[in-house]
């Protein structure tokens, strides 16, 4: 059996999603030792729980480590069953990682699946609802996976309560990835989540991001929402002919609205910079589909200890190869 030390490089949760996704859809039985040992608070939290449970449901694999705060899991894959499924976090944990943890497994099975999903939409460390529907999914249909989602509520850390749903359709025909250049930016947009904080707030986000960006006023949005709970988020979103990335911050108590928008300006600054068509965040999220369809290649900026992982975690599951090169300062070229 596939023994994957979860302490390895960022030593986070996602070396345990990647190893459950991998596992699935190699059929590889694998035990995760270690979990989040580089985590304030090691061990499986309720959203990993999700994860672990999800996989379970979707494949109807064997597992032990089954609870809060285990700190190691074997799973042993069966195989994938398309399908209707629900999956509720019981918690604020973001749903989007449940998501990512089970879309392969689905995409690559011989049916439709419908997945429901309840937890946190939008989430600090993970990408959003917006993230996923925007960036990420619309990227990944140009190698041939086809997923529709529909956010039906919104959930904020730490009252969750959010609800969204996702259509899996199977493929059909993968190709390879191939996206070397940005090409010419169509569109620049910056919005503003809110729900049940004072309005001043997203004002005064938007007026920071109008300072620092000069963008006119019609590409300036402001979206006030219905929660369980008090939440915002200043998301940045740069539309090319290739791609649209998605960058985005989530307010905190202890953080001003100015100091909120302006991280976020920075990092689009930083990306914008680089010239790439792949943000830092998005490109460890794009090495599974490769590796799991028909490879490919694209430039991002300086690589993440999330994506030199996820690469370290598919070394140890796969022969297949994942290439690093340096083109200049800002950019890397990654070849699967």
């Amino acid at each position: 059996m596939l023994v994957i030390d979860g302490s390895q490089g960022e030593g986070g949760g996602q070396i345990f999603r990647s190893s459950l996704t991998l596992s699935i859809c190699l059929q590889k039985p694998v035990r995760i030792k270690n979990i989040r040992a580089g985590r304030r608070k090691p061990g499986l939290l309720r959203q990993h729980l999700a994860c672990l449970r999800a996989g379970r449901d979707i494949c109807g694999a064997e597992i032990s480590g089954d609870q809060l705060g285990a700190m190691e899991v074997v799973f042993k894959p069966g195989l994938v069953r398309p399908g209707e499924y629900r999956f509720a976090i019981g918690s604020a944990g973001s749903t989007s990682l449940v998501f990512q943890t089970i879309l392969l497994p689905l995409l690559l099975a011989d049916g439709i699946s419908e997945v429901c999903l309840e937890g946190g939409t939008h989430n600090p460390n993970a990408p959003s609802f917006d993230f996923i529907d925007r960036a990420f999914l619309p990227l990944i249909s140009k190698m041939g996976y086809r997923a529709e989602t529909e956010l039906e509520r919104f959930g904020f850390y730490p009252a969750g309560g959010g609800r969204w749903r996702a259509r899996i359709r199977p493929v059909q025909q993968l190709k390879p990835l191939d996206l070397p250049e940005r090409s010419a930016v169509l569109q620049q947009e910056a919005l503003v989540t809110s729900s049940h904080i004072p309005a001043h707030i997203a004002e005064r986000e938007l007026q920071k991001i109008r300072n620092k960006c000069h963008w006119p006023e019609q590409s300036l949005h402001r979206r006030q929402v219905e929660s369980a709970g008090p939440g915002n988020i200043v998301s940045l979103r740069v539309v090319s002919e290739q791609v649209a990335e998605v960058i985005e911050v989530v307010g905190e108590k202890q953080l001003s609205a100015e100091r909120v928008a302006g991280r976020a300006v920075k990092a689009l600054n930083q990306y914008l910079a680089a010239d790439v068509p792949v943000g830092k965040h998005l490109a460890d999220q794009l090495v599974l589909p490769m590796v799991l369809g028909k490879g490919g290649h694209f430039r991002t900026q300086q690589p993440s200890q999330h994506l030199l992982t996820n690469i370290e975690v598919i070394r140890q599951f796969t022969d297949i190869q994942v290439k690093l090169e340096q083109q200049s300062d800002l950019a890397w070229k990654v070849t699967v």
